[in-house]
């Protein structure tokens, strides 16, 4: 009895996990309602967290499971489509002109998480390849289109027309539908080679972000944006030339 219990509560924890970040993105929408829209922020990342976690706890405890896969497909839409679309409403448009400019930008937002969750979640069934991404995921989207609200609370004083920045968040969600390859860290492992660069860049990330959040994000999403194209480029080649990335796998 004692080994059953064990077992149900090892395939629970990746559940428990996905259910806390589901939590910390209804807490922070409600802390944004009430005005407090730097603690949201801090909310949604902790839930961002979460979610890189509960996947690898679920791997390590071998407690991998279709309903936890749709739980996590049902937390990131929320998380990252619903809670940044009404972000970007309520503090970039609400009670302006451009309000209804500003819904049409949260429309996409939380449209194209949808769809991209969806093509995602298929191709997994399909057993699509994890060593990129199809699209932007779904986290990064939410980074990406939350930047006008990282800008406006880092103070540079850029201010950007509501048009302008309706066009910038409709192409971020673009870019999440897209078929363009970005990049998969999932199996960066201790024994990678990337694995120490990675891990010394972490602890940089976190630094800058307890000291400076808001201007890290901003950094942290044009460094992203910068490496796409790159990243596209370097897959194309390896496509149409694989035995040069076979051989520069076994270097």
């Amino acid at each position: 009895m004692r080994q059953n219990l064990a077992l149900s509560l090892r395939r629970i924890i990746p559940s428990l996990v996905t259910l806390c970040a589901l939590v910390a993105g209804m807490n922070a929408l409600r802390l944004d309602l009430e005005g407090h829209l730097e603690a949201a922020l801090a909310l949604l990342l902790v839930a961002m967290l979460l979610d890189a976690l509960d996947g690898k706890i679920a791997r390590l405890l071998n407690a991998t499971s279709d309903m936890g896969a749709e739980l996590d497909m049902l937390s990131d839409f929320f998380n990252f489509g619903v809670v940044p679309a009404i972000l970007i409403y309520h503090n970039l448009y609400a009670d302006t002109d451009y309000a209804s400019l500003g819904w049409i930008a949260s429309l996409s937002i939380a449209i194209c998480c949808a769809l991209r969750l969806a093509r995602f979640n298929v191709a997994r069934k399909n057993g699509g390849s994890d060593d990129f991404f199809v699209g932007v995921p779904a986290p990064a989207l939410a980074l990406l289109a939350l930047m006008p609200v990282f800008m406006h609370l880092s103070d540079w004083n850029t201010p950007t027309h509501p048009f302008l920045r309706t066009v910038y968040v409709v192409g971020v969600g673009l870019l999440a539908i897209s078929t363009i390859p970005t990049i998969s860290i999932k199996h960066i492992g201790l024994r990678s080679p990337l694995s120490v660069p990675a891990a010394v860049l972490a602890l940089i990330g976190i630094y800058c972000l307890l000291t400076n959040p808001w201007p890290t994000l901003v950094f942290a999403n044009f460094l992203y944006l910068a490496i796409l194209p790159f990243y596209f480029l370097k897959r194309t080649r390896q496509a149409k030339n694989p035995q040069d990335t076979f051989a520069h796998s076994a270097d």
